[in-house]
């Protein structure tokens, strides 16, 4: 069996920083556009407020803080990473947008929120939580800065449950992305890291009990286009009744 792969913060933040150039262009390129429609998909799961307070864990390039914006123009956003070059790429993004009193950028780790508790309506995660080095740490985070009854959103990748199709996927998810990964970005190992990441991610129905335990209800793992991609999605609990 091979080692899982390496997720200290000082290994991710480094490979992120490295790609932060080419990632966007990657991402869309290699997804065939279809990560736009998840993040869409993601933020309407939500059902958020006309002035809702959310949390993009794992920002990146700060495109789930666009999403939620374009969705809910009044929101207010706030994005950690702790890879301080694909945060500049967001903040670029944003300016251009006109967003930046609406969507704010902090370097950060996802197990330790520089929010306070009970803020958000909402957190968000697009892509980010198998590269947490332990998600548990992180999910009790999300609870603690979550207002009673908010909203989690976890995009991360699955594996297609059909079988032909799943064997296509594997093939070019683990043969050909790696190889133009490395051609387009330069990088030796981020697009080999991608696949291993995957498989070292527990499966859909192990990875929603997780969540459950850490303290969610309403748990759903939806399968995305075949299940290429998985959208996790709960809630804190409500307030106690209080007896009249």
């Amino acid at each position: 069996m091979p080692a899982p792969p390496d997720k200290s913060a000082a290994t991710i933040a480094t490979m992120f920083d490295a790609i932060a150039g080419r990632y966007d262009f990657l991402n869309h390129t290699l997804s065939a556009g279809l990560d736009r429609r998840w993040r869409r998909t993601a933020v309407r799961a939500l059902d958020l407020p006309a002035s809702p307070c959310v949390v993009d864990v794992c920002a990146g390039t700060a495109d789930l803080a666009l999403a939620v914006a374009a969705a809910r123009p009044r929101a207010t956003v706030l994005g950690v990473d702790f890879a301080a070059a694909m945060l500049r790429i967001g903040r670029d993004k944003i300016a251009n947008a006109g967003l930046g009193s609406a969507i704010r950028l902090a370097r950060g780790d996802a197990m330790q929120l520089p929010v306070p508790d009970g803020w958000a309506d909402a957190v968000t995660v697009g892509f980010g939580i198998r590269n947490v080095a332990e998600p548990e740490r992180a999910l009790a985070a999300f609870a603690r800065v979550l207002k009673p009854g908010g909203r989690l959103a976890i995009l991360e990748f699955g594996e297609p449950t059909v079988p032909g199709i799943r064997a296509i996927y594997n093939w070019y998810f683990r043969a050909v992305l790696p190889r133009l990964g490395r051609l387009v970005s330069k990088h030796q190992s981020a697009y080999s890291y991608l696949p291993a990441s995957v498989s070292a991610f527990p499966p859909p129905a192990e990875f929603a009990a997780t969540i459950a335990r850490s303290g969610f209800r309403d748990v759903r793992a939806v399968p995305l286009s075949l299940g290429i991609v998985y959208l996790y999605v709960a809630a804190t609990p409500e307030e106690p009744q209080t007896p009249v």
